[in-house]
């Protein structure tokens, strides 16, 4: 016997099936989305905008019971869609992703189809934009991933091994191309990065200086107060004393 026959979910489908198609509701045609989310991966905002608003111009497929809910759903696809198409076109992925939970959220916020309709395409402009400012980078990609990933994991573990496999190169690739496009080592940058944001925790927080060293991964104070004086000219204590009394 057919096991589809007493599948619910076989029998929703020819059923949303023929009431798209009695209704008039039509997917968006797979090669126009594929342009789109090409345009987009370009960062080419008229392109982009020219052909969402050929996709718009179709009916919207039911995705809800509501109209409003089904609207929301339809956003939804759209912002996963982007987030993906700017990934492949260069973006960080947290970066991308935590952009797509801002928008999903705003999207569950809004009640009035009129604004859902204009925040697709503030949503698409954004993502657009995101792309056109990674590409304004000055390293290449697999540099400028390399130098994202670092910023946003400053307080946790580092080294040459968790960053290539982020950046899909082996390390000895990413060692020899992070030299050469950014002029210092990848750990001297690790080091001078923490160097500049343990200034903020020296200045805004009573931590001890030994507290702010383990913060940033030193293995020790003196280690932290060696760098710090290599790339500050004076020592931890002698810029939180200098400083401080000048606030």
């Amino acid at each position: 016997m057919d096991q589809s026959a007493h599948n619910p979910v076989v029998s929703s489908f020819l059923t949303m099936k023929l009431e798209n198609r009695n209704n008039e509701y039509y997917h968006p045609s797979f090669l126009l989305e594929g342009q789109l989310l090409t345009a987009v991966a370009q960062g080419d905002i008229e392109k982009a905008t020219s052909i969402m608003q050929s996709i718009n111009k179709d009916q919207r497929p039911k995705l809800a019971h509501t109209t409003l809910r089904s609207m929301k759903n339809s956003l939804i696809c759209s912002c996963t869609l982007l987030t993906r198409a700017v990934i492949n076109g260069g973006v960080d992925p947290e970066t991308a992703f935590t952009l797509s939970d801002v928008y999903i959220l705003e999207i569950e916020r809004l009640d009035q189809l009129e604004a859902l309709d204009q925040l697709e395409y503030v949503m698409l402009s954004h993502f657009i934009q995101i792309v056109n400012e990674e590409k304004k980078q000055p390293y290449g990609k697999v540099v400028n991933r390399a130098i994202t990933y670092i910023q946003y994991h400053i307080l946790q573990d580092l080294n040459l091994d968790i960053i290539s496999k982020f950046c899909f190169v082996h390390p000895s690739y990413l060692s020899h191309l992070f030299k050469k496009e950014v002029g210092i080592s990848i750990v001297k940058y690790i080091n001078k990065k923490r160097i500049t944001e343990a200034k903020y925790y020296l200045l805004h927080t009573t931590n001890s200086i030994s507290e702010i060293a383990l913060l940033f991964k030193f293995c020790n104070q003196s280690y932290f107060s060696a760098q710090f004086k290599l790339y500050e000219g004076v020592t931890p204590r002698e810029f939180r004393d200098r400083h401080v009394k000048q606030i």
